[in-house]
């Protein structure tokens, strides 16, 4: 009595199951899309033209409705801003990728200029990054070294390189690679594949950018400390680099190092007034450009190079240099490289545009920012650009001195633009320490991510696990070999949790609907005679055998040593029946009677009746029963299921019919309702009415079925 209590239900009608449900809902069945349909729908008209018009190019949609009155002098104020961020910072990162100065000035301009037409983020600061200058910077160390330029002087066995000729091979590899760069994002812009950057998680980028971070600072102490060591590439580059400056640390050039301190002293304290006082400021103090014109004019003044030796700039062409087309030559030996930067590129912009558009209220277009990034790029690249991201921190600057849209962007690139006509020249005596100096100031944000490691300790140790094997592959492969390395553990990490997923019986909360797991919940009662098992997971073929023998196991039976004894025993029992058919057939050939031998055990055929002999069931055959006769799989978390897992659910479901046990699937979501009927796991045993909606659904008609088999036994009786 207490069973059948338990196992009634508050159900104002009876249980449907999911082919009861198609029936009485009325589902339309998948329609099967057709080429006239696909043409159809996208058949060329003055709406469609317009529509992708403004797609493709965001400023004509939102120019026209532009607030002069309240945005304009907001947008002036911050693109002068960012501006004087984007010229020391332009200069600076363009030494990091092994480039000629004003190279970075080229890419402080054209990408921002071009971003105004095709980007969809009104905050977003484009142009040089450090990460994305050191990804080229170990390309153009690798493929174009210093080496391969030296010249001996005067006909002596001095040698020295030629920088204008290295610059110039240097210059035409990174636009290259800038260009394939652009190339791959439009295309994976066009493809819609803006979501590629979903493979890359928060604690990868974070540990890839600390790490690279790491690779920047090394990169830069030789600038610091004065000294000339030789370029390295590959696996374990950073840690030869860091060696050789350790060697020649007692040629320090004292200079330099004294230059380098001050003007990173300077800076440090200067940023730290700017954000302590931040509400208090207009607009950060621009230290970068002041440490850049008042060190410019110390050297000229005091003649730097010649009196101390301490390296400067040099010659920085004024005016803007014609297009240059790629050498395609190179597509094959960078395609890896131009693939990782663009798609790191596109992961850091993405997530500052994310950000911004959710405090400011509008919406960023990740496809279109990935088709904005690769524009900016590709054409930049015919004009000696090297591939650019957003930075971090002139985004921020561009927020907090009332920038409101892109026009911020364009009042910036003005200002570059200016300073590659006019001003650019005047700082050729700027000493290359000083550039080092702004880059190693700049990497304080990066390296506050290492408090992360005590935040994921505490939160996800899987995540940790991805953020330290990141960092450290980074570290000890290069950037692009330690990215794929990175990405592939990620993947794997996933697989992982697939893999062992949480695993539980389910029991219904006492005077509800609601079904959790008894091990975690008190009050969670198992429905007499009733198993429900749940997968946090999917079902594929890499956990569908975990699932099976997870299932098994928290049942509480050994099936497959049970079906293994059934098939004993009915074996055995064949025997039996066999030998009395021939003892009884002896019998009658000899004139004796009918009847079985004493001792024998055996079901009768019956023959002259025309009937069956009973199926023997674990009772008729002495062997134990299990504990539940219905068994529910909660299928609420499945999203798909392959050809493997189809196969073990059909094992599944025989096995359990084998122990006198029905299966029962619940919470099955309609698209792998749909897989399931494409993968023939339908038949004549296993069927829709298999099926329900939910877990109670389940629950209610078991109940059912088992009352009304009880009235019809005791009908009978």
């Amino acid at each position: 009595m207490a069973a059948e209590m338990a196992l009634s239900h508050r159900v104002p009608r009876e249980a449907l199951s999911e082919a009861d449900l198609e029936e009485v809902a009325q589902r339309i069945p998948p329609a099967k899309p057709s080429l006239r349909s696909c043409l159809c729908k996208n058949r060329c008209s003055a709406s469609t033209a317009k529509n992708l018009l403004f797609r493709f190019l965001p400023f004509l949609q939102w120019l026209p409705r532009y607030p002069v009155k309240e945005w304009l002098l907001g947008d002036i104020v911050s693109g002068f801003s960012v501006g004087i961020m984007h010229l020391p910072q332009g200069l600076a990162y363009a030494l990091l990728a092994g480039l000629p100065p004003v190279t970075g000035l080229y890419s402080s301009f054209y990408p921002v200029f071009l971003y105004f037409f095709f980007g969809t983020s009104r905050h977003n600061s484009v142009g040089p990054f450090a990460v994305i200058s050191v990804m080229i910077g170990s390309v153009t160390e690798s493929l174009v070294p210093s080496e391969n330029f030296l010249e001996s002087v005067n006909g002596t066995n001095i040698t020295v390189v030629n920088e204008e000729r290295r610059d110039a091979a240097r210059v035409e590899l990174v636009a290259t690679i800038t260009v394939l760069t652009g190339i791959f994002q439009v295309a994976l812009g066009l493809l819609q594949f803006g979501f590629v950057v979903t493979y890359l998680s928060d604690p990868l980028v974070r540990g890839y950018t600390t790490a690279s971070s790491v690779h920047v600072l090394i990169s830069q102490l030789k600038n610091v400390f004065g000294v000339s060591v030789g370029e390295h590439s590959g696996p374990l580059s950073m840690f030869r680099t860091l060696i050789d400056i350790c060697w020649k640390l007692p040629e320090t050039n004292v200079g330099t190092l004294v230059t380098a301190v001050i003007a990173m002293v300077a800076i440090f304290i200067v940023k730290e007034l700017n954000h302590k006082f931040a509400a208090k400021l207009p607009m950060p103090i621009p230290i970068e450009l002041i440490t850049i014109i008042v060190s410019t004019g110390i050297s000229y003044a005091v003649n730097l190079n010649d009196k101390f030796g301490i390296t400067v700039v040099g010659n920085l062409p004024s005016g803007l240099k014609p297009p240059m087309v790629p050498n395609v030559s190179y597509f094959g030996q960078v395609a890896g490289n131009a693939f990782a930067i663009a798609v790191v590129g596109y992961a850091i912009c993405i997530s500052l545009g994310k950000i911004f558009a959710l405090k400011h209220g509008y919406k960023v277009d990740s496809n279109q920012e990935l088709i904005a990034l690769g524009f900016c790029n590709f054409l930049g690249g015919f004009f000696q650009c090297f591939a650019i991201s957003c930075s971090m921190s002139r985004s921020l600057v561009q927020e907090s001195t009332g920038g409101n849209s892109q026009v911020a962007g364009i009042i910036s690139s003005l200002v570059i633009l200016v300073t590659i006509l006019k001003i650019g020249e005047l700082f050729r005596d700027l000493p290359k320490a000083i550039l080092s100096a702004i880059i190693i100031i700049n990497l304080k944000g990066m390296f506050k991510q290492f408090d992360d490691l005590c935040m994921l300790w505490k939160s996800n140790r899987v995540d940790l696990m991805v953020w330290i094997v990141t960092f450290v592959a980074t570290l000890m492969l290069n950037l692009d070999i330690g990215l794929a390395v990175s990405v592939a553990f990620g993947l794997l990490t996933v697989i992982f949790r697939t893999q062992v997923p949480h695993y539980s019986i389910l029991g219904r909360i006492s005077d509800t609907d609601v079904y959790r797991d008894v091990a975690e919940y008190q009050m969670a009662q198992e429905v007499p005679g009733v198993k429900i098992f749940r997968s946090s997971s999917t079902l594929y073929f890499a956990n569908v055998e975990l699932y099976a023998e997870a299932l098994k196991k928290k049942s509480g039976v050994n099936v497959d040593r049970l079906i293994k004894k059934k098939k004993a025993a009915v074996k055995k029992l064949k025997k039996k029946q066999k030998k009395a058919e021939k003892e009884k057939a002896k019998r009658i050939k000899d004139g004796e009677d009918g009847l079985n031998g004493p001792g024998v055990a055996v079901i009768e055929l019956s023959e002259a009746e025309g009937s069956t002999p009973p199926e023997p069931t674990l009772r008729t055959l002495g062997l134990p029963q299990p504990g539940f006769h219905s068994l529910i799989l909660d299928f609420s978390p499945v999203s798909f299921v392959d050809t493997v897992s189809i196969k073990i659910l059909k094992n599944i479901f025989r096995d359990f019919h084998e122990i006198e046990v029905d299966v029962f699937i619940a919470g099955c979501p309609v698209p792998v309702l749909e897989q399931l009927e494409r993968g023939n796991f339908f038949s004549s045993a296993i069927t829709k009415h298999c099926f329900f909606p939910s877990v109670n659904n389940a629950v209610a008609h078991i109940s059912g079925e088992r009352r009304r088999a009880s009235v019809d036994l005791s009908t009978r009786m």
